[in-house]
């Protein structure tokens, strides 16, 4: 058994543990933390099939941003997550069944004939100047612009889509109008009064003096 053998063997088994906890850890923040530690685990096993692009992505997209915020929201709202966990057990046996159904399906793929990993013996080696987010970026901006593109569109559809869903008109609500501001001139700012001066009571003047 080889060095690089042994790690992935143990980063498999990090990450087979870290998400089975993700599942039955009670505390919420608890199984965030254990996702974090499966992103790890998954990016670890990235980097040893020589994909450094995405196991950097791994950790930088979703450690640092996804996890985070989760983290935060898991921390601030004020969440029964008792109550939420009532029929987890009761499904349990279902969830099983079917966990089980999808690993051997996975396994009679991935031991078919057409399947193409039993003639995978070993990585190739790359030259000393190669580079794996470069030739990714090739591949992705050439033979797969097209649909590169296609999905941004849909994700910038589906952001807009989500901002018009959410954006409600409430009459309680205050709000900025920047055209409405731009348009204002000084005479709907500031009104000049002119006042004709009043002279004082000889009363008030005494009552001055004496105070």
């Amino acid at each position: 058994m080889t060095f690089q053998t042994l790690v992935f063997y143990v980063l498999a088994a990090i990450l087979l543990g870290s998400a089975a906890r993700v599942i039955t850890a009670k505390n919420p923040v608890h199984a965030a933390l254990y996702l974090v530690l499966a992103f790890f685990s998954g990016a670890g096993l990235w980097l040893l099939i020589q994909a450094e692009f995405l196991g950097i992505s791994l950790v930088l997209v979703y450690v640092g941003a996804v996890m985070v915020l989760f983290l935060f929201v898991c921390m601030m709202l004020d969440i029964n997550f008792e109550k939420l966990r009532t029929g987890f057990w009761k499904s349990l046996p279902l969830a099983s069944a079917v966990a089980l159904l999808m690993v051997v399906e996975m396994a009679l793929v991935f031991t078919g004939k057409n399947s193409g990993v039993a003639g995978v013996s070993q990585l190739p080696e790359h030259p000393a100047g190669y580079s794996n987010t470069k030739e990714l970026g090739k591949v992705l901006y050439t033979q797969f612009v097209y649909p590169f593109e296609i999905a941004a569109i849909v994700l910038l559809v589906a952001i807009v889509a989500a901002i018009a869903l959410t954006m409600r008109g409430r009459k309680d609500t205050k709000y900025q109008d920047p055209g409405q501001q731009a348009k204002v001139k000084r005479a709907d700012r500031v009104r000049v009064v002119k006042m004709a001066a009043e002279k004082p009571q000889p009363t008030d003047v005494a009552e001055q003096s004496a105070k």
